[in-house]
C-alpha cells in the first residue's frame, strides 16, 4: 500500500513538502488554553498567507457594503431604527477583521497513513481525521477574490457529512496536488462502499 507520503516527495528532513508548503506560516498556531485540543506528532501543512488577505478584502467589501446600506436607509429613507443593527454587523465585522490573521494561522492539516488531520479555529476549535477510503469526492473550488491571488479550496466529502472537510486558502498548485494524492491513496483504500 502507498502511503501518503510516498507520493509527495520532500525534500527537508522535517517532513515539509516544497508544493504543499510554498508561501505557507512556518508553524501551526494553537491556542494557549490548557483545555485546548492538541495537535499530536507530525508534519502539519498550513494555508498560503495569501488568504489572509483574502479574508481582508472580503470583510472590508462586507463592512462598505453595510456601511452604504445603512446611510441609504438611514441618511436617504431616514429610518432611524437602521443604525443600531448596522452598528452590530459592522462591529462583528470589525471584530473579523482583526482577528483574520490568528484564524488563518490556525488552519492545517496533516497527512497520515490511514487518514487525513483537519484543524481549524482559536475560539471554536475542531480538528476531524477523514480516513482516506471514506473519501467519495475531491472538489478545487475558488471565488473571483481567490482567482486573484492564486488560491484555491479544497473540498473532501465522505459519507457522513459530519465528516466533510474544507481546507481554504491553499495554492493552487498544492490544491491540486493534495486532490491528486488523496484520490491516489483512497483508491487504494477503499473499505467496501
Amino acid at each position: 500500500m502507498t502511503s501518503p507520503h510516498e507520493s509527495a516527495p520532500q525534500t527537508a528532513g522535517d517532513g515539509r513538502d516544497p508544493v504543499l508548503d510554498a508561501g505557507t506560516y512556518d508553524r501551526l498556531r494553537e491556542p494557549r488554553s490548557d483545555g485546548r485540543l492538541p495537535l499530536g506528532d507530525g508534519t502539519w501543512h498550513q494555508v498560503s498567507r495569501k488568504y489572509v488577505v483574502v479574508l481582508l478584502v472580503s470583510n472590508i467589501l462586507a463592512l462598505v457594503l453595510v456601511a452604504a446600506a445603512a446611510i441609504v436607509l438611514g441618511v436617504v429613507l431616514e429610518l432611524d431604527w437602521v443604525w443600531l443593527p448596522a452598528t452590530a454587523v459592522a462591529a462583528f465585522i470589525l471584530f473579523g477583521l482583526l482577528i483574520a490573521h490568528r484564524q488563518a494561522r490556525s488552519i492545517g492539516y496533516q497527512l497520515r497513513d490511514d487518514d487525513l488531520v483537519f484543524r481549524r479555529g482559536i475560539l471554536w476549535q475542531r480538528i476531524v481525521a477523514v480516513p482516506y477510503g471514506r473519501m467519495q469526492l475531491v472538489d478545487i473550488t475558488h471565488g473571483p477574490l481567490d482567482r486573484g491571488f492564486g488560491i484555491a479550496q479544497l473540498k473532501l466529502v465522505t459519507a457522513a457529512a459530519a465528516t466533510g472537510v474544507s481546507i481554504p486558502g491553499l495554492t493552487q498548485r498544492a490544491a491540486e496536488r493534495l486532490r491528486d494524492t488523496l484520490i491516489e491513496v483512497a483508491e487504494t483504500r477503499r473499505t467496501g462502499l
